[in-house]
């Protein structure tokens, strides 16, 4: 399902879409908007932002926003859309491995640090033994559930553990806690059944999760950075680089430092 959406709102409609006016004819080809697919939630601000500028160029850009993390791809593949802006490279070669896309990781974009919630207590050492915690249902992104989970002291991970740790890589866990995966859109829901879960920005951010009571954040240093994306063949399409050029650009870089006061990091 395509949603549309003008505001940072939980409640969204089919699809979002900005189509710049402008004096100077579309760089697109055949007048066709440059389609960028991205996750829904703030991530879709700095990609309409970026749009303002490539409109003053002549290039029209609609950014076309997914309720479901396994779509934006599975839309680039058939060329239902040019670019997407929502993943990070190691869920990107997770689905080009499981589902054999011809899709190819471009420019970094921002850093989205993710956070671990609780509804019921407010310190990690409140959580009592034996209780359920809450991971994404991806293997990338139950990772890197799994190291924040380490890094705010519930587990160890064994050593050598890495982007594709599991629950099987746990090398200590002495409150036996356990580990139940549920869809990433799902996990804020979660909140009240579960002691804890891990929740990425864009769906905290729509859930209204304060990151101040977080029981844990990741810092600039995570190894999840959001990339561009385009399928292989299109990589080098001049609009798609003009555009990204744009985003990547000081304005766009002083709108994401204003508007997200640190909750959104850019790379550039």
């Amino acid at each position: 399902m395509i949603r549309r959406r003008f505001l940072p709102v939980a409640a969204l409609a089919s699809m979002a879409c900005l189509g710049m006016a402008g004096s100077r004819p579309a760089m697109a080809q055949g007048g066709r908007a440059l389609k960028v697919g991205v996750s829904a939630g703030p991530y879709g601000d700095i990609l309409r932002e970026a749009a303002k500028l490539a409109a003053a160029e002549g290039l029209t850009v609609e950014v076309v926003e997914f309720t479901d993390w396994t779509q934006p791809n599975a839309a680039l593949q058939a060329g239902d859309i040019d670019l997407n802006n929502f993943q990070h490279r190691p869920y990107l070669e997770a689905q080009v491995k499981a589902r054999g896309y011809r899709i190819v990781p471009l420019d970094p974009s921002i850093v989205v640090p993710a956070g671990i919630w609780s509804a019921k207590y407010a310190k990690v050492a409140d959580i009592p033994a034996g209780s359920k915690l809450a991971i994404p249902n991806d293997p990338s992104n139950a990772a890197r559930a799994l190291f924040l989970f380490q890094q705010a002291g519930f587990i160890t991970l064994k050593p050598g553990a890495d982007v594709n740790a599991t629950p099987l890589d746990i090398a200590a866990n002495p409150k036996r806690f356990s580990f139940i995966e549920l869809d990433a859109a799902q996990l804020p829901r979660s909140l009240n059944d579960v002691a804890a879960a891990f929740v990425s920005n864009n769906y905290a951010y729509l859930a209204g999760l304060d990151k101040q009571k977080a029981l844990a954040l990741e810092g600039v240093d995570s190894q999840w950075t959001l990339v561009f994306a385009a399928r292989e063949d299109r990589k080098d399409d001049p609009r798609i680089r003009r555009y990204i050029a744009l985003y990547r650009s000081p304005a766009v870089k002083a709108f994401v430092l204003d508007r997200f006061k640190g909750s959104i990091l850019p790379t550039w």
